[in-house]
């Protein structure tokens, strides 16, 4: 029978996670929009990548302010985390919904939109029959 137990393990991070960097009260953090997008906790429980997308402010110090925090949010993740081992965090920056937002920039650009082929004119789509 199969488990998902490191999936759960991941999700369970990332939700306690998202809770705690509210309280965290260095203003490198506390100020910024940030948004864990995902997390990814190896099979032993020793290490776990969080990726960080911050919508506003700089990625390097928030990481920075992050890297710092660690210790505070991995003995907070331990508190509320019934695990044997509490993975040691790691921040990663992630740039997945800014690149998403800029893909549906350029898709919404009509000066952008490709004209319609010459080529194809003649093709009749069931649809319009």
């Amino acid at each position: 029978m199969a488990s998902n137990r490191i999936g759960r393990i991941n999700e369970e991070v990332q939700k306690e996670l998202s809770a705690l960097l509210r309280t965290v009260k260095d203003p490198r953090i506390a100020g910024a929009m940030l948004t864990i997008t995902h997390v990814d906790t190896t099979s032993d429980l020793r290490y776990s990548r969080i990726y960080i997308s911050a919508l506003n402010g700089d990625e390097k110090e928030l990481l920075r302010g992050l890297k710092s925090a660690s210790g505070f949010l991995r003995r907070e993740l331990g508190r509320s985390l019934q695990l044997r081992y509490t993975p040691e965090l790691q921040f990663i920056g992630d740039d997945s919904i800014q690149q998403g937002a800029h893909i549906l920039e350029v898709l919404r650009d009509p000066t952008r939109v490709k004209p319609e082929n010459p080529a194809n004119a003649n093709i009749i789509l069931d649809e319009e029959a």
